[in-house]
């Protein structure tokens, strides 16, 4: 005669149904000593036999098929808390992310902002033709390296070259600005 995990791993339904009856009452009762709610403890259960009916093939035979449903279930519980408590940090930042929303409003930020982008574009135009259209084809338009090469007629490292001075060129322009 096979064995429940056989038999579920062939595709029987009778034997995953046998399964679940026979290990669901000790998940969940496990489950619901250690969450805040019922209904994560049943989502939680439904999660451990879906995962465990996946892969129980990859189970060894002599393997202690209750330990590791169990060790399926502790998992996903500490899935849950590790999900839970990343929510939580997100939402305790949301005053403070609306602090730093106000502050970017104020005139002050505006115009400090303005200032920046002033200064960019005069040294930006303080540039050669060509230190130009490589920023813009790399920065701007998002073409890489190889892409530039091609378009430029230029070989890789000179690209790669170009670019590197002209990045040097724009600090500095911007730095003098």
């Amino acid at each position: 005669m096979k064995s429940l995990t056989e038999r579920i791993s062939l595709g029987d339904p009778k034997a995953a149904v046998e399964f679940y009856k026979a290990y669901s009452p000790k998940i969940l009762s496990y489950l619901l000593r250690r969450l805040p709610r019922e209904e994560d403890a049943q989502e939680i259960l439904n999660d451990v036999f879906l995962d465990a009916i996946d892969s129980i093939t990859m189970l060894k035979k002599d393997a202690n098929l209750q330990a590791w449903i169990f060790r399926i279930a502790h998992n996903k519980m500490v899935n849950y808390y590790r999900k839970r408590k990343i929510k939580s940090l997100l939402l305790s930042q949301i005053p403070y992310l609306e602090v730093v929303d106000n502050e970017v409003r104020q005139p002050e930020f505006i115009l400090e902002k303005d200032k920046v982008r002033d200064r960019i574009e005069l040294a930006f135009k303080s540039l050669p033709e060509l230190y130009r259209k490589i920023l813009q084809l790399h920065y701007e338009e998002k073409f890489s390296v190889k892409e530039i090469a091609v378009i430029l007629k230029l070989s890789f490292k000179a690209t790669e070259s170009l670019l590197f001075r002209a990045r040097q060129s724009f600090r500095l322009a911007y730095e003098r600005a």
